[in-house]
């Protein structure tokens, strides 16, 4: 039953991939949909992409492995959301009206004529190498889940799900995405708020107390603050609200907004990007506490312990396939891993687009002498796509780190780099050429010296809040020290 479910969940992308991937006639319907998506329909994908298998195999690992201190991290996702939304949503719309940018690259580019190639070099440079990991984690977070519901060899689900994810994207492009991506996000939604409700049930039938449980694993676990008090406890609470600062440079997030036809689109979209996430952070933390509490009270196998044991393969962020195995009944269980496995393949198909239109437009236009006719680019465009989802999927099947770490290194690095430029160019009219390369100088260094040798000394403050900071406060002196010309 859950090998039929699965196959009706492949089919229905394959139906939806071959009704929408007629609509892309050229570049700027490959790339950002050319204005025939609903407000609506790219608020659901957004969120589908946003929200991806770190969300529901590496939120829920962290809420199971170390408790209530991950709500500052739910915390922080929600306000970031809420933030792109409700602050920069209806300029970035504008602005992309304004300028007639496809890529968050060329946004920044467009603004300082005569900068445009090394703005976008630089950009989507950085957007690739990024990108890579972030779309290796989904890849790799697919694979596990195929692994824990199928019995795949872990290398055959990666394999498969990586395939699946870069046939559409290449074939359809940003309307086929988001398409996809609202049928992925009901599946995600639906399984983030039933899986929670019908564990609970669980609970009270096998009386367990999942209150109590969480108190008897003692302070570290039960306290917000994970015990600590002072300023380490404050490090704590601002490393997960740090995530936050994130959502302001994710260009696979900030193109949905960019489509958008109008105003008023915006605006119906943003309510409903709201309360998609209230809901979907909700339901991950509880499930990663429910699995808890279902451990402690010695209702799960002994194989499945042991797996979520596994400390060195991140066992973990098995525990939403874990409890959907052995609880869920298999039709329903099917829905439920279909959203889990949605996850992957939303934000993948996502950040591999963005990441060939960063080649193709920003790299590739600004430097190409020859101009090609609309089928070549359509078709140039594609074959970027699946190279740089191969270059992916290479990555997926040597991959060392947890889904979590994963995303919190290229989340760093991409948000880093572009959102203190994106806000400043929004808000702020001083900002200069100088300051923009700074932000992403700085952003993209600040991450990667950070996570490799500055964390373990750091006292807990994390890459993401570091390296925002260091890359907001050079784009500011940097567009004072060097600012635009009059008239320019």
């Amino acid at each position: 039953m859950l090998y039929l479910v699965f196959g009706l969940y492949l089919a229905g992308l394959i139906v939806i991939t071959a009704y929408t991937a007629k609509s892309s006639h050229n570049s700027s319907d490959f790339i950002l949909g050319g204005k025939q998506l609903s407000g609506v329909s790219l608020a659901l994908s957004e969120r589908a992409t946003g929200e991806s298998a770190w969300l529901l195999l590496g939120l829920t690992g962290e809420a199971y492995l170390l408790g209530m201190q991950a709500v500052w991290v739910a915390l922080g996702c929600v306000a970031g959301v809420l933030f792109i939304w409700f602050v920069m949503g209806e300029r970035l719309q504008l602005e992309r009206e304004r300028t007639g940018a496809l890529t968050v690259s060329s946004l920044l580019a467009k603004k300082f004529p005569g900068a445009e190639r090394t703005i976008g070099t630089l950009s989507a440079s950085i957007i690739v190498f990024f990108f890579l990991f972030y779309v290796e984690a989904q890849f790799y977070g697919g694979g596990k889940v195929l692994y824990n519901t199928f019995g795949l060899n872990p290398l055959w689900g990666v394999v498969i799900g990586s395939l699946i994810v870069v046939g559409y994207s290449m074939l359809g492009g940003f309307i086929t995405v988001v398409f996809t991506d609202v049928l992925q996000a009901v599946l995600m939604i639906i399984t983030l708020i039933l899986l929670p409700v019908l564990l609970l049930f669980i609970a009270a039938d096998k009386n367990i107390n999942i209150s109590l449980a969480i108190m008897n694993a003692g302070v570290e676990y039960s306290s917000l603050n994970a015990g600590k008090t002072g300023a380490a406890g404050v490090m704590l609470a601002l490393s997960g609200l740090s995530w936050a600062l994130g959502y302001t440079g994710q260009p696979q997030l900030l193109t949905r907004m960019m489509a958008i036809r109008d105003k008023k689109e915006v605006k119906a979209a943003k309510w409903v990007a709201a309360g998609w996430t209230v809901l979907a952070y909700g339901g991950a933390l509880l499930i990663g506490l429910i699995g808890y509490a279902f451990v402690q009270g010695g209702v799960l196998p002994a194989e499945s312990v042991a797996r979520l044991s596994d400390a060195k393969n991140s066992g973990s962020e098995l525990i939403l396939p874990v409890l959907i195995n052995f609880f869920v009944t298999p039709v329903i269980g099917g829905v439920l891993l279909c959203g889990a496995i949605s996850a992957m393949m939303s934000t993948a198909s996502s950040e591999i687009l963005v990441s060939s239109s960063s080649v193709t437009e920003d790299i590739y236009g600004n430097y190409s002498k020859r101009k090609m006719t609309p089928g070549q680019s359509l078709g140039f465009n594609r074959w970027v796509t699946l190279a740089f989802g191969l270059a992916a999927l290479v990555m997926a099947l040597t991959v060392s780190d947890s889904v979590y770490g994963l995303v919190s290194y290229a989340w760093s690095g991409i948000g880093s780099s572009f959102g203190p430029a994106l806000i400043l160019l929004l808000y702020w009219k001083k900002l200069s050429r100088a300051g923009v390369l700074a932000s992403l100088v700085c952003g993209t260094a600040g991450t990667i010296i950070w996570k490799t040798w500055l964390v373990a000394a750091s006292g807990g403050i994390s890459e993401r809040l570091a390296s925002f900071a260091f890359a907001f406060l050079m784009a500011v002196l940097f567009s004072c020290l060097y600012p635009e010309k009059t008239g320019k």
